[in-house]
């Protein structure tokens, strides 16, 4: 790992001190997740390639509706 320094503002300092100290973990693995999960994000080719590597997963399966399921989608 390399060792960095960021600046907060006074609220994302309260908001990410009392986060860690509500999900009892270190400030320093919030702010890695969130940034991992904001790359994650920012990258378009990286989304697509994971939509198509999920393509089909659900072909096989008969413990449900998909019919049902879209029908709830149609109420947004």
């Amino acid at each position: 790992m390399i060792r960095t320094q960021i600046y907060l503002t006074k609220e994302e300092h309260a908001g990410i001190s009392s986060l860690a100290s509500n999900l009892k973990k270190k400030q320093s693995e919030l702010i890695r997740q969130a940034i991992d999960e904001f790359l994650v994000r920012s990258n378009p080719a990286d989304k697509l390639k994971k939509i198509r590597e999920a393509r089909g997963i659900w072909k096989d399966r008969d413990d449900f509706n998909l019919e049902s399921v879209r029908a709830d989608f149609d109420r947004f």
